[in-house]
């Protein structure tokens, strides 16, 4: 059973009427060009996350389209987030909370057609290189080149020798063209010189800045060490959370602890890898971007741009993903379509499973009343207008951040909560749930938690182990 959500309070008000989808563009469907960032946070220069990033063309297509300021995950997780996106549902409805299972394997999604399955369906010709899904690409799209996935790796680890293998970062490999990454763009120009006989719905799916945090020279040189600001961390910042909320999110987690990396000496090396990661990133969307613009698909093609969830590098005093404060849930997500306006902002809050339903409409596409998201090409014709939608996160079953266009409500399955407000304390240093004077407020933001919650699937993951500890002490 799908579980819907129709809560109806006043944190906004009514939405602009939106196109027919029937209606656009009836004569040539546009082209659809997809691409996915893996572990991206708000460290993009149009976001203003990090003051020493620098992503030119991601901020280009910013210029291009509508930048959704305020666009968040529905899992800070890979799987569960790009299983929510390329479905319509979110992980409460499936049960998909962490790295396992397969979206293939939920009962909820039986016979439910992903994104790229639907536009196929649809006539379109469905094409990607790298990493669109968590895992298993070649099963969604009709034609599929794989680019190399997190390799190459050096055969001892570079900066953190114990752990995970994948927790790394570092100067690796020598040359730009041995990375997976730079293979994924080059495919895609490639198939942007072609000339296709359908319209076509292409996925580029880029690994970095996921760990190992690897890229050649010249991007870290574009980020000296003896430079690098870290992020602003107070160490009286989680006085305030439950031990709940710190258990779940640093229990049985396969990141170095906050403590590690300082004691080593290594912040400063990891925010540098992460920046230069990024910045290499940026430059194989460039390549895609140009080849793009000098096609003869410029004009009439629809271009998606996001990151499946955010990334703490020291925030919060912890690493990685698996939270659902602003660092963890907070994207990147940019549209470019024919016909709508260049270099808007939304502040109004998105979420990646919108992603669906947004181009559904704008490929004249018919729509799906068992999705869970909202399209947002009201917001791409009207940037400022009222918005009723919250964006709606989740890490395991009874954890649930509420962020609107000011706020952020978190509340834990031990029954914590968290309430920030955003427009005063960016950084989320101050809990506000327990002050009286924000109750209504809390009340708005509580009446949209999910009712209904599918049960965890089972699976063997460290998502998994990491809800399971914190349960397991709420329970002593």
């Amino acid at each position: 059973m799908l579980y819907r959500l129709f809560p109806l309070i006043c944190l906004s008000f009514a939405t602009l009427p939106i196109m027919d989808s029937g209606t656009a563009q009836a004569a040539e469907k546009p082209n659809v060009l997809l691409i996915s960032i893996d572990d991206l946070n708000d460290w993009v220069g149009c976001l203003g996350g990090h003051p020493q990033a620098k992503t030119p063309n991601i901020d280009r297509l910013a210029g291009m389209g509508t930048l959704f300021d305020n666009a968040h995950c529905q899992s800070p997780v890979c799987n569960p987030s790009r299983a929510s996106m390329m479905t319509g549902r979110y992980p409460h409805t499936t049960g998909i909370y962490f790295l396992s299972p397969d979206l293939k394997q939920a009962p909820a999604l039986a016979g439910v057609k992903t994104l790229p399955e639907v536009f196929a369906a649809n006539g379109y010709k469905t094409m990607a290189s790298g990493k669109l899904f968590h895992t298993g690409d070649k099963r969604f799209f009709q034609e599929y080149q794989p680019s190399g996935g997190f390799g190459p790796r050096p055969e001892k680890k570079i900066s953190q020798p114990h752990g995970h293998p994948l927790w790394d970062w570092g100067v690796y490999p020598e040359d730009d063209d041995q990375m997976p990454d730079m293979k994924a763009a080059k495919w895609a120009v490639k198939q942007l010189e072609t000339k296709h006989d359908k319209p076509f719905f292409m996925g580029v799916g880029f690994y970095r800045p996921h760990v190992p945090m690897y890229a050649p020279q010249k991007w870290f040189d574009m980020h000296p060490l003896k430079d690098i600001q870290l992020p602003l961390v107070r160490e009286d910042d989680r006085n305030d959370l439950s031990q709940y909320a710190i258990d779940l999110t640093n229990r049985e987690h396969v990141s170095p602890t906050h403590d590690w990396v300082t004691e080593a000496g290594q912040w400063e090396h990891a925010v540098q890898s992460y920046l230069a990661s990024v910045t290499f990133a940026d430059h194989c969307v460039g390549m895609v971007l140009d080849a793009l613009q000098s096609s003869d698909y410029a004009d009439n093609t629809v271009v998606v741009l996001f990151s499946d969830h955010g990334f703490h590098l020291g925030e919060k005093q912890r690493w990685a993903k698996r939270s659902l404060w602003e660092d963890g849930t907070r994207v990147p997500l940019i549209v470019s379509a024919p016909g709508f306006a260049a270099g808007q902002t939304t502040k109004r809050p998105a979420e990646l499973v919108d992603v669906f339903p947004t181009l559904l409409q704008l490929a004249g596409l018919p729509s799906d009343a068992d999705q869970e998201g909202q399209s947002l090409v009201p917001l791409m014709k009207n940037p400022t207008q009222e918005w009723q939608h919250p964006a709606i996160s989740s890490f395991g079953l009874g954890n649930f951040a509420i962020r609107s266009t000011r706020y952020r409500f978190i509340q834990y399955l031990d029954g914590s909560r968290e309430l920030y407000d955003l427009t005063k304390d960016p950084h989320e240093w101050t809990n506000l749930a327990s002050n009286p004077e924000y109750e209504a407020v809390i009340a708005q933001h509580a009446a949209f938690l999910p009712s209904r919650q599918h049960p965890v699937l089972p699976g063997n993951s460290t998502g998994h182990a990491a809800y399971a500890a914190a349960n397991e002490a709420i329970s002593k």
